[in-house]
């Protein structure tokens, strides 16, 4: 199972501008992200003029973040 962090609009526009260059299809823009010292690959999955960044129960686990916790997320491009 995943829960979703929504990317911050400000970052979702500038994510958008280079969006058409390095998705791999319906929107997905590959990257990778850390939480922690959690470090992925996953994609940002477009959703209602944003995108959101998927998080699955293996990185909450290893960060001990329960459903309603703030968290910060570094995410990376992948091109």
């Amino acid at each position: 199972p995943y829960h979703f962090v929504v990317v911050p609009d400000d970052e979702a526009d500038r994510i958008a501008h280079v969006a058409a260059a390095v998705t791999y299809g319906w929107g997905m823009v590959p990257v990778r992200c850390r939480i922690g010292d959690t470090v992925w690959t996953t994609s940002l999955w477009p959703r209602a003029n944003a995108f959101v960044i998927p998080i699955k129960d293996q990185v909450r686990r290893a960060e001990r973040l329960g459903l309603g916790d703030w968290t910060t997320v570094t995410v990376q491009l992948r091109v």
